[in-house]
């Protein structure tokens, strides 16, 4: 067993608090959230069951967790409602909105500039 795996298998949870194993060998009954969510499932106030690990060089940690819930105690998805419906419309229209112009610019406004580019970049639509 090489040491990376080592580490990130602890079954009983006597080294984490959890059960965890390394990435891909998580056992059968187990999902993370977006493979609930593909089967139309969400954890539904459970407890976190167990975790995923690896090594990552990008976290500051040195690992990547992903965490596990039980499929056979997951519930449904809640329908969406009219109103849950009519309320995500209105938070994207505000995301496509010039706050400066107040017209739609029929995309997402870039929050880096915070404006649509034509009100960002004035000069730049005179010379085109």
């Amino acid at each position: 067993m090489s040491p990376t795996f080592g580490k990130c298998y602890d079954p009983t949870g006597a080294l984490h608090g959890i059960p965890t194993f390394p990435w891909t060998y998580a056992p059968d009954g187990y999902a993370t959230r977006r493979q609930l969510r593909a089967r139309g499932l969400r954890p539904g106030g459970q407890p976190v069951a167990a975790q995923v690990m690896r090594r990552s060089r990008r976290r500051t940690a040195g690992v990547s967790v992903a965490y596990l819930y039980r499929i056979d105690i997951a519930k449904p998805v809640r329908p969406m409602t009219p109103g849950r419906t009519a309320a995500l419309a209105k938070a994207m229209t505000a995301r496509r909105t010039c706050p400066k112009c107040c017209t739609d610019a029929g995309y997402c406004i870039p929050i880096s500039l915070g404006m649509c580019p034509a009100c960002a970049y004035p000069e730049e639509q005179r010379a085109a």
